[in-house]
């Protein structure tokens, strides 16, 4: 089993910064890509920004130039920064990890809890 425990949501005022941080551990051989997503309220979960495990981005459009996905391949962990945030950036933010189970050898896809991130003065 694998679990990702993310971290760093929270209430920030419109203009400010996050960093959500995302660590994977457990029964792990390899992680390829990882990634943020976010389901606003009535909203369907979409994709925020991804990074396969070379370093290659992908970001939705309504963030590119505002947030930044890198990852540490050594922690099993990816980060997320998050600048000039907007109200409509509200929304749980989950992590997800394409992984190699170091048991089977299967690749599996896990999501973590999700952490809320609120954007309101």
């Amino acid at each position: 089993q694998v679990q990702l425990v993310e971290s760093g949501g929270g209430l920030v005022q419109p203009g400010g910064s996050l960093r959500l941080s995302c660590a994977a551990s457990g029964s792990i051989f390899s992680i390829n890509a990882m990634g943020w997503y976010r389901q606003g309220s009535g909203k369907q979960r979409e994709l925020v920004a991804a990074i396969t495990r070379g370093g290659r981005t992908n970001y939705a459009d309504s963030v590119k130039g505002r947030f930044t996905i890198s990852r540490d391949n050594a922690k099993n962990t990816i980060y997320l920064q998050m600048n000039s945030l907007k109200p409509e950036d509200t929304a749980g933010y989950y992590c997800n990890a394409e992984v190699i189970d170091l048991d089977s050898g299967s690749l599996e896809r896990y999501w973590g809890q999700g952490t809320q991130v609120t954007v309101s003065s």
